[in-house]
């Protein structure tokens, strides 16, 4: 079992600090790793352990055999490997070694790595700075293909662009029957309809469109009001298919949307921006078939958002697993098109955290509800497929409503519902908590289904809710045994 991002590991100038126990929890794939890994986070456990000032950790821990798993974890990726048989990244045995680590008790000395340890560190370092030539040479053309090389990729381009087109063609013949025949009557049909609806957009080569698809054969059985539903999404699908159809007269930015809409394969090729990236928040969306993990960035000196995605198959988790809070200095290619996304590049600097901070101490800067529903709305009409945008809310208090929570202005004038999955996750009471009757500042993404909340932050003040409202996390509350220095993870 081997994961690594690609991401360049630089050796350290100074010992790397050693990562929380929360941030190392959200690395974990799912809520059974966190609890294995918290079970194997004794010395009991392991032997043969160590860490060194590159940001290697390293240990061999008991299993079911007579021969212990030897893990090892290379934290300036992160990256990791172990010989147990698991398809989890990172494995359980990985998380108990990082969560014994961040413990500090000792039972992690300091020290040179194990021969077994130091040879797969050497082979991915070397592989790193191999792969990080290869960029360089690539960037500065030296590795740039031929004429017949890029005559091929065009026909193949056009080819794939054709079946696309057909496919399009053919799912709005098959909306235009889906209305004649009413919507009310769609969940006679069955899931089965849908289903091969969105094989027919497969065979087309358009993985978005038969996503789309998957998701409205979801809705007949979604409760009260979902014709409602069907109809807004049947018009949303009916926008890209014509957007797609007509994409020679939309604006590049738009166009270049479009195609990631329907599942074209796009690359990073914007010009790099290198800053310190903090790392918001990390979540997973399983659909069955692919799983896909977002992680939010935001640059200190930019002011930019980013969104790094990295997916796994059916039964493996994604690569990519970056600790909530740390500090990252690396470049980051974005993508064409409206969104957000990006790629992580070059390295400059092992990841850094501040001791005892579950998320940054300082939050981006945010706004009103109201100035987060404006921001939302100016995202939509460069992508009208955008399910949710993140913002930045400063100065709101959780308060109930009528069958929820919602977060409200300080000053009563708005205020944002929550979404429905964030109301059955136990991170709402660790916003509660951490507000207590008080403002706080809270990172989520925004989109038709409310407001999704990641990450929070005491404003500041005393016990009883007031405070400065600076953001700047100092003289911060602390109200339970999961709220410390003023920062929450809710995810």
């Amino acid at each position: 079992m081997l994961l690594s991002h690609g991401g360049e590991p630089l050796p350290a100038t100074e010992s790397v600090a050693r990562w929380t126990v929360e941030q190392v929890l959200s690395l974990a794939p799912d809520d059974a790793s966190r609890k294995a890994g918290n079970k194997l986070a004794t010395a009991g456990h392991w032997s043969g352990t160590g860490f060194d000032g590159s940001g290697a950790v390293w240990g061999l821990c008991k299993g079911s055999g007579s021969k212990p798993y030897q893990t090892v974890v290379d934290t300036t990726g992160p990256a990791y490997t172990c010989s147990c048989p698991s398809r989890k990244f990172p494995c359980k045995h990985a998380l108990g070694l990082l969560l014994l680590r961040a413990s500090g008790d000792g039972s992690v000395p300091q020290g040179e790595p194990a021969d077994w340890a130091a040879q797969w560190l050497t082979a991915r370092r070397g592989r790193a700075e191999a792969k990080q030539a290869e960029q360089e040479a690539a960037a500065s053309g030296e590795a740039a293909p031929g004429p017949a090389d890029n005559a091929a990729a065009r026909k193949r381009a056009e080819r794939r662009a054709e079946r696309v087109t057909a496919g399009a063609l053919e799912l709005e013949q098959r909306l235009t029957d889906l209305l004649r025949g009413g919507l009310a009557t769609a969940d006679r049909a069955g899931y089965a309809l849908w289903e091969e609806t969105a094989a027919r957009m497969v065979d087309a080569q358009a993985p978005g469109l038969a996503g789309r698809v998957r998701e409205l054969g979801a809705i007949p059985g979604s409760g009260p009001g979902w014709p409602v539903r069907l109809l807004e999404e049947c018009g949303l699908l009916h926008l890209l298919d014509t957007a797609w159809l007509g994409r020679e007269r939309l604006p590049d930015p738009l166009a270049a949307t479009v195609r990631t809409r329907v599942g074209l394969p796009v690359s990073a090729e914007g010009p790099p921006v290198r800053d310190r990236w903090l790392v918001l928040a990390q979540y997973d969306t399983p659909d069955g078939r692919l799983t896909t993990r977002r992680i939010w960035l935001y640059g200190r000196e930019s002011g930019r958002t980013a969104l790094l995605l990295s997916f796994g198959a059916m039964g493996r988790a994604p690569e990519l697993a970056l600790p909530v809070g740390v500090t990252i200095d690396a470049e980051l290619t974005p993508y064409p098109g409206g969104g957000l996304r990006a790629d992580l590049g070059r390295q400059f600097a092992p990841p850094a955290a501040a001791p005892g901070t579950p998320v940054p101490d300082t939050p981006p800067p945010g706004g009103s509800t109201a100035a987060a529903l404006a921001a939302y709305g100016e995202a939509l009409r460069g992508d009208p497929w955008l399910d949710a945008w993140p913002v930045t809310l400063r100065d709101v208090i959780p308060v109930p409503s009528e069958g929820g929570w919602q977060l409200a202005d300080a000053e009563g004038a708005s205020a944002l519902p929550l979404s429905s999955a964030a109301l059955s996750r136990p991170g709402l009471w660790k916003l509660v908590a951490l507000s207590g009757g008080g403002p706080v500042t809270v990172f989520g993404e925004l989109g038709h289904r409310g407001f999704d909340p990641f990450a929070a932050w005491d404003t500041g003040g005393t016990g009883d809710g007031s405070g400065s409202g600076d953001g700047s996390g100092a003289g911060s509350r602390s109200r339970s045994a999961e709220v410390t220095d003023g920062a929450v993870r809710l995810i």
